[in-house]
């Protein structure tokens, strides 16, 4: 209780700050989070329906084995998140799960190295920040590399029990057909369900975002420290820095690809249902952070 009435009272005392925080995460979850994630969700929803992700995880079978030890489901969760961005990954693997097409320890191991930033939030909102696009594309390279390190770094947590060499298209096809004449929904069905489901994930998204920003505002935290919390708060301050641009490319990188407090909490929530382990997902984030971050290091000193 004391805590919630001294929060209250310091957002009466920095209306102003507070506001004016609140105001750049709407806006960016506006301009850069609706636009790019609220269609994939709804796609992605309809793909899972229709026996993509059967037709996917049966012509990604070798690859995911050899790579990550991974099961072939892993390879929607993993190629819809490099499209879509962090948290859809967690909304994934959510409805894998509750379809029964992945277990917890698959739940697991997926959320360790499935796990990007959105492309068009890097190559946009932090370009735009950082003011080079060269800088964008970089920090989009490496922080992907960094995913696929972390992904072998893992390979050995709950390793799959599937294995496969070769890629059998006729049984891909008849998976996906199979799936997609069990469905008992029609496709307004949904689509209807896709869209509340698509909006409730992005009302949550805001909702902890704007927390964040409130947080860092009570706290003072003016500098690009508050990306440890949000990510957004810290590269506009970073932004705003003295540092040099490879410097600001470094930092940038390693909050993007760590992700803030605020992305762990998005996760968490989307997850809550079926307690995935945080622990892993956690440690995964931290090693993503270093590697990403010491590859921006070794191309800014070699080119």
């Amino acid at each position: 209780m004391f805590v919630l009435i001294f929060i209250n009272i310091q957002i009466l005392i920095d209306s102003k700050e507070v506001l004016a925080n609140v105001l750049f995460s709407l806006e960016t979850w506006k301009t850069s989070l609706v636009p790019s994630l609220f269609p994939m969700l709804i796609i992605a929803d309809v793909l899972i329906a229709y026996g993509f992700v059967e037709l996917v995880g049966e012509l990604f079978k070798p690859l995911m084995n050899y790579l990550f030890k991974a099961s072939g489901t892993s390879a929607f969760i993993f190629i819809m998140s490099m499209i879509s961005g962090f948290p859809s990954s967690a909304k994934y693997i959510k409805e894998l799960y509750q379809n029964n097409l992945i277990d917890k320890h698959e739940a697991s191991k997926a959320l360790t190295f499935c796990h990007f930033s959105n492309p068009l939030f890097l190559l946009g909102t932090v370009s735009l920040l950082l003011g080079s696009n060269q800088i964008g594309l970089l920090i989009l390279l490496c922080h992907y590399l960094g995913n696929f390190i972390v992904g072998f770094i893992f390979r050995n947590y709950y390793p799959t029990t599937e294995k496969s060499k070769t890629i059998d298209f006729k049984k891909a096809i008849l998976n996906m057909h199979n799936k997609r004449i069990s469905n008992k929904q029609n496709f307004i069905q949904i689509i209807t369900n896709s869209l509340v489901n698509g909006i409730d994930t992005l009302l949550l998204i805001l909702g902890i975002i704007i927390t964040f920003s409130i947080i860092t505002t009570i706290l003072n935290i003016n500098n690009y420290y508050s990306g440890i919390l949000e990510i957004t708060q810290g590269i506009k301050y970073l932004s705003l820095s003295n540092f040099s641009l490879e410097l600001k490319a470094i930092i940038a990188t390693l909050m993007i690809s760590f992700g803030g407090f605020s992305i762990h909490m998005q996760v968490t929530s989307i997850l809550s249902d079926i307690k995935v382990k945080y622990e892993p997902f956690f440690i995964a984030r931290i090693l993503h952070a270093i590697i990403s971050s010491f590859l921006v290091l070794i191309v800014c000193n070699t080119f």
